[in-house]
């Protein structure tokens, strides 16, 4: 009878903990979206009839250099470095580091800009990879580009080669295959001519999906929803990323990233937190919660801020291969940042980032996949073995079902209601169709690719993965 009891109590308990973890997912993801519509609300209303391009006349307007790391870009390098030196902007150069190429970057780079080795000198803050040479232009036009070719060290390595040679004070770190909003600069550079008491280290913009838009000449010509089921699904769920949730957390104060794909920083507060870290392959996190830390325990004031206007445009995985490879190396990434800087976990210290951020990435973020699995398995067989009725479980998939699908298409609305982006009706019904598979195709092959990185963790697994990209130029 004790038996039997105990056997009944554990079932319960079980399922109160799973229940219960599902509502504070669910809790969690509509408090960020309340919060964040109303900060992007206010957002627009103040910035609506900004004009951008009268920072263009202010010799104030901050001085940055843009670096985007290239590894094995020949195909694409002339189109995107082309597209980054158009960017409306005055105070700027555009640095672009070659991290050992094994294909025909250098080539086409010194065909297409003219360029011819410079006498700069290369003084390595942040110790790096051997630095074979430095390029600049022998033709005025491009005047703004620097191409540094150095040994293969990866991304972050590259990353911060770009940082030592820049003499800006701000960086802008970026994937050299992005296709950027011509006034990219502009807006990002905003906040920094508005701070006051709070030191702005960092600020990030939002980060759209490029496949099947018509790219012309290195500029986004017409934005449409992708043809590829993968590369759109991806859509919804940056939308769901970015609209819904990194405007909140900021907000609040507690933003722990800023994409790899596109981020402005602070170059003195990167280079004295010591850069990239070249160890994990989750850099992009990584860094923003050092450099957080850094200036936490220096006791300077300081903030992280937000754009929410779609400022650059990046090809999206297309294969279930590449885009394993990639979601599970963004799980070993999270991994490596928390165990890194788990002194913050319900540090006081710290403020948001140690009560509510790493918390939250701990349990919604990391432990999120382990549970799911967990709670699916044991779901199942309870109720194979009719301890829990099959109507229970399916139930609770349905109600789980139905609120993925609510929290895409408010994502979704949010978009509409504000940028809209996706101005046809097919396109508009492309994405909300993929809104509805999306629960049951692309997320359980996220949470298998979060497994896997929990494996490849545990195994010593430390590579990279290449990210094969097909290239703009395919459609257009």
């Amino acid at each position: 009878m004790t038996g039997n009891y105990t056997i009944d109590l554990v079932i319960t308990v079980f399922n109160y903990l799973i229940l219960f973890f599902a509502i504070f997912v669910m809790f969690s993801y509509v408090a960020l979206a309340i919060i964040s519509g109303v900060h992007l609300k206010a957002y627009l209303k103040k910035n609506r009839f900004v004009n951008y391009n009268a920072l263009l006349a202010l010799d104030s307007a901050p001085k940055v250099s843009l670096i985007a790391p290239a590894y094995n870009e020949g195909r694409t390098i002339e189109e995107n470095v082309r597209s980054l030196l158009s960017i409306n902007y005055n105070n700027f150069d555009v640095i672009v580091v070659n991290d050992g190429s094994k294909d025909d970057s250098i080539p086409v780079l010194k065909a297409a800009f003219d360029l011819v080795e410079s006498s700069l000198t290369y003084k390595d803050k942040i110790p790096t990879k051997k630095v074979k040479a430095i390029y600049t232009s022998a033709n005025p036009a491009f005047s703004r580009l620097i191409v540094v070719d150095k040994e293969n060290g990866g991304k972050a390595d590259a990353l911060n080669t770009g940082i030592n040679v820049s003499r800006n004070p701000y960086i802008v770190c970026i994937d050299v295959d992005c296709i950027m909003d011509k006034d990219v600069l502009l807006k990002l550079a905003k906040p920094y001519l508005e701070q006051s008491d709070k030191k702005i280290i960092a600020t990030g913009g939002v980060v759209r999906i490029a496949n099947s838009c018509v790219i012309k000449s290195g500029k986004l010509v017409e934005v449409k929803a992708p043809e590829n089921f993968l590369a759109r699904v991806q859509v919804i769920e940056y939308l769901r990323a970015f609209i819904l949730g990194r405007m909140a957390w900021s907000k609040m104060d507690g933003l722990l990233i800023i994409s790899g794909a596109f981020g402005m920083f602070d170059r003195e507060v990167a280079i004295s937190s010591g850069g990239y870290d070249t160890k994990t392959v989750g850099e992009d996190m990584e860094l923003i919660v050092r450099m957080r830390r850094y200036m936490v325990d220096k006791g300077e004031p300081y903030t992280v801020q937000y754009i929410p206007d779609p400022l650059c445009w990046t090809e999206a995985p297309e294969s279930y291969k590449i885009l394993g490879k990639q979601r599970s190396r963004w799980m070993r990434g999270t991994i490596e940042t928390l165990w890194t800087h788990r002194r913050m976990m319900f540090n006081p210290k710290y403020r948001t980032l140690g009560l509510l951020s790493y918390p939250y990435w701990l349990f919604a973020e990391y432990y999120a996949p382990l549970i799911e699995v967990t709670g699916l398995i044991i779901s199942l067989v309870l109720a194979f073995l009719g301890i829990i009725s099959w109507e229970f479980f399916f139930l609770f998939l349905l109600l789980v079902y139905v609120f993925a699908v609510m929290f895409s298409m408010m994502a979704l609305y949010t978009e509409e209601s504000t940028y809209k982006k996706y101005e046809t009706i097919r396109d508009l019904r492309k994405l909300a169709t993929v809104a509805l598979l999306e629960p049951l195709i692309f997320h359980p092959f996220t949470v298998y690719a979060a497994l896997k990185g929990n494996w490849e963790k545990l195994t010593g697994n430390k590579g990279w993965g290449e990210m094969t990209r097909t290239g703009f130029d395919k459609k257009n």
